[in-house]
């Protein structure tokens, strides 16, 4: 019987099962049918027929069977996906051009109706100057700004209710993501806009998104991993949506890289917001979602982590000046450069030593150049007869100025200047900056083999040389020349056969702080110049 009970229960639920497999089954794959795509330009009327400038257009889409859609805008933009049909869209590029747009209606299985129109509209945001920095006129490359603190962190997006500017949460150290630094990224202007590519390097995936895409996090991947990572994309411009608007005082211009392309770190979006662009520094921020942004910093110099270490550790302090009386400078240790003519790099400054060029007020002395009714006045200080040395290390801290055409330098010239003459005298450039270029930094030796525009020089980026001080640094010893900021070094001359022509650094030399105007480095000066300071905490010499 109890056989039997069994029988009649295995054979009942067989049945069940055999009628729900008929009951629940998949059903018919049915394709999107009476697609309908329709379109509004965003302040159309009489007088603006093409849009109000904005470049926005407001789709809707309908169709039966549908799932959800796909708009794909013919502008170089990565396609959007709708659930109701409804998309609002920015053209921006500049002027009224015509645009294909296919929508594709999605239903069950994946199959698709598609239906694509032409749109008319006209956009009249343009940030040329963005353009000319990304690609320097031509083509450009771009790297990793590995060398800094920051170059790639995590902050909170919003604070108050404002957007934010900097990785206050995590800031990469230098050169710690070491897999992702022979990166290079570039941008060509094209005759239909600007286009990117990454030609070299791999690309970090934060373990964040790795799930996203199905690969492992926190490591770098190549193309036989992320395969859409490479290839020409295009690039589109459109103003910020964030703080980085003109209005938040910063540039006011994101960029889109198209086909899911992005800049080697990956946050789940192809859309940078541009911080701040200058021929060397490309700083930008990344929205992850309302509560996360990223921040990178991209230079267009190469950062080399090969620069060596310093062979001689100089640790008696044998001359400083801290600027600790206001003032002038003490005529003790302080000689000055006075007078016009060019300094022999077509400089337009006069040297001074006014007050309003050169004081030390609160600790700091400032080196001030002055717009002077058409021509500049600033300083330039030095302690040639006054304090002369042969090997040891020089910090200075120090803040840059600011504006178009000023030229800061920090640096050395041998004491026999006078019966040299200069190369042979030998020339060391501790530190050196452009207005035209804010943030970038160089060092630089001039010898008898290398002068003028010299080989022997290295520049790296200090993005907030102006806004913060740095400790600016040449360690000199009898082998080698190793220049350093806030003790990090970045560059090191060592001739293995020195002689006259490559090595007059076997004697005295001076130090010499000044601001020069335009000249060979300064380049063109901002016509709405009016002063910008050097600004320097202290000057120590160890041997």
């Amino acid at each position: 019987m109890k056989k039997l009970n069994i029988l009649v229960i295995l054979f009942s639920s067989l049945l069940f099962f055999a009628g729900c497999e008929e009951e629940y089954s998949l059903g018919e794959i049915t394709t999107p049918s009476n697609l309908s795509v329709s379109f509004e330009l965003v302040g159309q009327d009489e007088a603006n027929p093409f849009g109000d400038g904005t470049g926005f257009v407001n789709f809707t889409a309908t169709a039966e069977n549908e799932i959800n859609y796909t708009y794909i805008f013919g502008d170089g933009t990565n396609n959007e996906v709708s659930a109701d049909g409804n998309m609002m869209h920015r053209f921006s590029l500049p002027g009224v051009n015509t645009y294909n747009v296919t929508v594709l209606a999605v239903g069950t299985g994946g199959v698709t109706t598609s239906k694509s129109i032409q749109v008319e509209v006209f956009s009249s945001f343009s940030d040329e100057e963005a353009i000319a920095f990304l690609t320097g006129g031509s083509s450009k490359k771009w790297y990793w700004a590995a060398d800094q603190p920051a170059h790639t962190g995590l902050g909170p997006n919003f604070v108050d209710g404002t957007n934010h500017t900097f990785a206050q949460w995590y800031a990469a150290a230098p050169f710690e993501k070491t897999c992702m630094y022979d990166a290079e990224f570039v941008f060509t202007q094209t005759d239909g806009g600007v286009s990117f590519e990454q030609t070299a390097g791999s690309a970090f995936i934060p373990g964040t998104y790795a799930g996203k895409i199905g690969v492992e996090g926190d490591v770098c991947h190549g193309e036989d991993v992320l395969p859409s990572l490479y290839g020409v994309k295009n690039v589109t411009f459109a103003p910020a949506n964030s703080i980085a608007t003109e209005d938040g005082g910063y540039r006011g211009t994101s960029f889109t890289i198209s086909d899911d392309g992005f800049m080697c770190w990956y946050a789940g979006t192809s859309t940078y917001e541009i911080i701040e662009i200058t021929d060397n520094i490309l700083r930008v921020r990344v929205e992850e979602d309302d509560t996360f942004a990223w921040y990178h910093i991209f230079t267009s110099t190469k950062p080399s982590e090969s620069a060596g270490e310093i062979d001689v550790e100089y640790t008696n302090l044998v001359w400083s000046d801290e600027f600790d009386t206001d003032g002038a400078p003490d005529a003790v240790k302080w000689d000055y450069d006075l007078g016009a003519g060019g300094w022999g790099n077509n400089e337009s400054q006069t040297y001074t030593n006014d007050a309003a060029n050169v004081s030390i007020s609160n600790g700091i002395l400032k080196i001030t150049a002055k717009a002077d009714g058409g021509s500049y006045t600033s300083a330039r200080l030095k302690t040639q007869d006054k304090f002369e040395f042969t090997y040891g290390r020089v910090d200075v801290r120090a803040k840059l100025p600011t504006g178009g055409g000023t030229w800061p330098a920090i640096w050395m010239l041998g004491a026999n200047f006078p019966d040299a003459g200069w190369p042979a005298c030998g020339e060391i450039d501790i530190m050196e900056g452009m207005g035209n270029n804010p943030g970038h930094i160089q060092c630089a030796l001039h010898t008898p083999s290398s002068s003028g525009a010299t080989e022997n020089m290295e520049s790296t980026t200090v993005a907030d040389a102006s806004e913060e001080f740095h400790v600016y640094s040449v360690n000199w010893s009898e082998n080698q020349i190793t220049f350093l900021i806030d003790d990090e070094v970045y560059y090191t001359y060592a001739p293995e056969d020195k002689n006259a022509d490559n090595w007059p650094y076997n004697a005295d030399q001076f130090l010499i702080m000044n601001v020069a105007m335009g000249g060979s480095l300064g380049g063109t000066i901002d016509p709405a110049f009016v002063e910008s300071s050097m600004e320097i905490d202290y000057v120590r010499v160890y041997q």
